[in-house]
């Protein structure tokens, strides 16, 4: 069997491929990172000048001082002093050339990042945690920038570098530039692999680690009340404890192959150094290199390992870098629910209807498992300033037909036009700018109030926000606040109460003043006197408007809706105005009505 110093999973095609796409996003900076890696290259060779000049300097002195004799220290001192300052320079230079780059680069992958996710919503990012996402988008996307200035610059000042340095050292002996090109390659090779086989598994597991830690982290800090109501707090340390070793023995393992590779750099360096002096020291005797140029040679090996330091660490971050892409790109690689042309033409809006029919949705489910459709021929019209309600008990399929009319979930059969449209000839950005939503998931991001509210139109004035929170019957709250509109709501809104969050997202939608209203269980959850003053408010948000109002209350229902739809199982079983539909002893209407 042939050896391969490599993990097997780091020379599959997979990761060599994933290497590779890595180093193309880094293009747009190539120039930085070429820069950066310039600068790097000058301060090692600034350094190991500096090291051998100052070796030879010393000894020469020494020698000519013991005969008396005169010789120009002008220009050695001179040199030696530029190289100090050239290493100096080129050590804050490199820094600032590097950190640039890596902020650029950071700003490049997460917005890179965000505009690949942002398709996949929510159909195919439902499997996936928050805490998760989170930590792709920070910690992992974080490591994939690792690639360029703990792995890429390295190597490079290492291959170019060490090139430079021998054929400096074969000037003026090849056999000490053979014996540390022998030993360099042990440092600069050998023990790096050595160190990947030993770090490249903790590496990995790492990864995972923390991504589970942040995971776990998130799930009990959001679910505190819950734990602590049935007792699961200790659980939930417990998992975090045991995470956190885990954590603990990968990065000692970590460690470990760290120190190990410090040793054996420290004793490559070492022998090196003490090689060339045993193969120096019988060319000092021929008269082939002078005195002084002995300990210049010792000074010379020595400091030019500092070429290959840094590459165990980062071969070691590498894997890590890898393992990060591997969790990025198994995410933007996934087919987005909704595959929309770029090229896609906008429709002209003619007028506010919706005209459904024979429509079928279904969800994936297990392999092998018989589908169950979530919309089975669903068919219903709703003419350009009605308001309709759809009513039915839960999983008819009721969020499902909003999934779909906004282009959220793609459908199998059927068909639906919107504005005189077919719905999959509207790119989803421009439909959903026709259409205003109040559901009953309102989220709120931790920021202001106004800028909560201005999501929906960022152009608004002042006076539009105005005007929309007091047709909410908001403006009224928002003013006894000692912030006003530049409040924050805290996370997902957390500052305000259930009712008042309802009315920012009915305000929000009044800002956005669109043809078409849909209302997705827009009173769950709340009590009865709030849920009353919430559909006052919303009679106000259907005025003018071609509204579809979607619930399972039927108590819930303003008296302003024209029509009411009953769905049963993805399609509508009744239809008629609420009075109508009471009169019917057997209907399905009725029946709901009876049950509350």
């Amino acid at each position: 069997m042939k050896w391969n110093p490599l993990p097997a999973d780091f020379n599959s095609a997979q990761a060599k491929a994933d290497l590779w796409r890595l180093i193309g996003l880094f293009r747009p900076y190539r120039k930085w990172m070429l820069w950066g890696a310039l600068a790097a290259l000058v301060t090692v060779l600034a350094n190991v000048a500096l090291m051998a000049t100052s070796g030879w300097f010393i000894a020469q002195m020494a020698l000519v001082g013991l005969v008396g004799a005169a010789m120009d220290y002008f220009t050695p001192a001179a040199f030696i002093r530029g190289m100090a300052i050239t290493r100096t320079a080129g050590r804050y230079i490199e820094r600032l050339i590097t950190h640039e780059a890596t902020f650029r680069l950071l700003q490049e992958l997460r917005v890179w990042f965000y505009q690949r996710l942002e398709p996949l919503a929510p159909a195919r990012l439902q499997e996936l945690r928050g805490a998760d996402l989170s930590s792709r988008i920070l910690s992992d996307i974080d490591a994939l920038n690792h690639l360029y200035l703990r792995v890429l610059v390295p190597v490079g000042v290492a291959l170019v570098g060490g090139f430079i340095i021998l054929a400096m050292m074969a000037l003026f002996s090849g056999r000490v530039a053979a014996s540390s090109l022998l030993f360099l390659l042990l440092a600069g090779v050998a023990v790096p692999l050595l160190t990947f086989r030993l770090g490249h598994a903790p590496g990995r597991a790492l990864v995972d680690l923390r991504a589970q830690l942040r995971s776990a982290a998130v799930d009990g800090l959001q679910g505190l009340g819950e734990l602590r109501i049935y007792g699961g707090t200790q659980r939930q340390a417990q998992r975090i404890g045991a995470l956190t070793d885990s954590m603990i023995a990968q990065q000692r393992q970590l460690s470990r192959a760290t120190g190990l590779s410090q040793g054996l750099l420290g004793l490559c360096a070492n022998l090196a150094m003490w090689s060339a002096l045993l193969l120096a020291i019988p060319l000092v005797g021929s008269a082939d290199i002078t005195p002084a140029q002995l300990p210049m040679l010792a000074l010379f090996v020595l400091a030019s390992f500092e070429a290959v330091l840094p590459l165990p660490l980062a071969l070691q971050m590498l894997g890590e870098t890898l393992a990060a892409a591997r969790r990025v790109f198994s995410i933007i690689d996934t087919k987005p629910q909704i595959d929309e042309p770029a090229d896609l033409p906008v429709p002209q809006w003619t007028q506010a209807d919706v005209q459904i029919d024979g429509l079928r949705l279904r969800y994936p489910g297990p392999q092998g498992a018989a589908p169950v459709w979530a919309l089975d021929g669903l068919s219903l019209h709703l003419r350009a300033g009605e308001r309709v309600a759809l009513v039915g008990p839960s999983g008819a399929g009721k969020s499902t037909l909003v999934q779909a009319l906004l282009r959220f979930w793609d459908y199998q059969e059927g068909s639906v036009r919107i504005g005189g449209h077919d719905l999959r000839a509207w790119p989803g950005q421009a439909l959903r700018a026709h259409i205003a939503v109040v559901s009953q998931d309102t989220y709120l991001f931790n920021t202001t109030l106004r800028d909560n509210l201005m999501l929906a139109r960022p152009e608004a004035t002042q006076e539009d926000v105005i005007a929309a929170c007091k047709a909410a019957q908001l403006h009224d709250f928002i003013t006894t606040l000692p912030d006003g509109y530049d409040t924050w709501v805290g996370e997902a809104g957390m500052r305000l109460s259930g009712g008042q969050a309802r009315r920012v997202a009915i305000a929000r939608a009044l800002l956005r003043n669109a043809p078409l209203l849909i209302l997705d269980e827009p009173t769950e959850g709340l009590d009865t006197l709030t849920e009353r003053d919430l559909l006052r408010d919303i009679a106000q948000l259907m005025q003018g408007r071609t509204v579809l109002l979607i619930s399972h209350r039927i108590a819930a229902l303003p008296a302003a809706v024209d029509r009411v739809l009953v769905m049963e199982a993805g399609r509508v079983v009744e239809t008629g105005t609420p009075a109508e539909l009471l009169a019917r002893q057997d209907g399905a209407f009725r029946a709901l009505h009876d049950a509350l």
